[in-house]
């Protein structure tokens, strides 16, 4: 009980953090980082979109091709990449 005592008192007369003053706020540029950071969010916004959109292209080409993926196929591979040959697609994926 005393050792706990003795560590509260002790830890009661660091210092926690010195606190900002206003030239340290003002040396940053706040509004130039959330307008990075807003730059940054659409940017991966469209990056998603593109992404998004290969992909269901890529499915939609397989698709055509004969692949069936909600098809529970136990040659699963085996069509997979027979649709990938006939279709045209995802050779550069397995290299």
């Amino acid at each position: 009980m005393l050792g706990v005592s003795v560590g509260a008192l002790v830890a009661g007369s660091i210092p926690l953090a010195a606190a900002q003053d206003a030239s340290d706020v003002s040396a940053s540029p706040a509004g130039k980082t959330t307008n990075t950071a807003k730059t940054t969010k659409a940017e991966r916004k469209a990056a998603h979109k593109q992404a998004r959109a290969k992909n269901t292209a890529e499915l939609k080409k397989l698709e055509d091709a004969g692949y069936q993926p909600a098809q529970n196929d136990p040659t699963y591979p085996a069509k997979l990449q027979q649709a990938e040959k006939k279709a045209g697609v995802g050779a550069a994926a397995s290299q």
